[in-house]
């Protein structure tokens, strides 16, 4: 896998998005932003990044569907998903299955620094 470059970042929380486009422009990252899974899918589709950073919880496509349908077309398509839902909720997706891998999860709330340092594990 070659290091990761581009971004997508997929977050409704538009102050969160900000932030994390902003830290990870001025580590050297370009960063696409999507405000929910659906418009994160365009974006992909149109400009494919080398990883993805998304929340779990976004209107018209949730996290989990999103990394699927992303996966479809790549399926070693890096993926930190940023959540503070994690837990036994009532069809919570099982995201510490291999299936999902690679994949890192953090709790929100999660620092700029937490989601670079992720970024940097997913580079060879």
């Amino acid at each position: 896998m070659a290091s990761v470059r581009h971004v997508l970042v997929a977050e409704d929380e538009a102050l969160a998005a900000l932030a994390i486009q902003q830290y990870l422009t001025f580590k050297g990252f370009r960063v696409t932003v999507a405000r929910d899974g659906m418009e994160a899918l365009s974006l992909f589709e149109a400009d494919p990044a080398d990883a993805v950073v998304t929340d779990l919880r976004m209107p018209r496509l949730d996290g989990a569907r999103l990394i699927r349908r992303l996966r479809e077309a790549r399926p070693d398509l890096p993926v930190l998903v940023m959540t503070g839902y994690l837990g036994s909720e009532d069809g919570q997706e099982d995201l510490t299955s291999p299936a999902w891998e690679p994949l890192v999860v953090l709790k929100k709330p999660v620092s700029p620094q937490d989601i670079l340092a992720a970024l940097h594990g997913f580079s060879v």
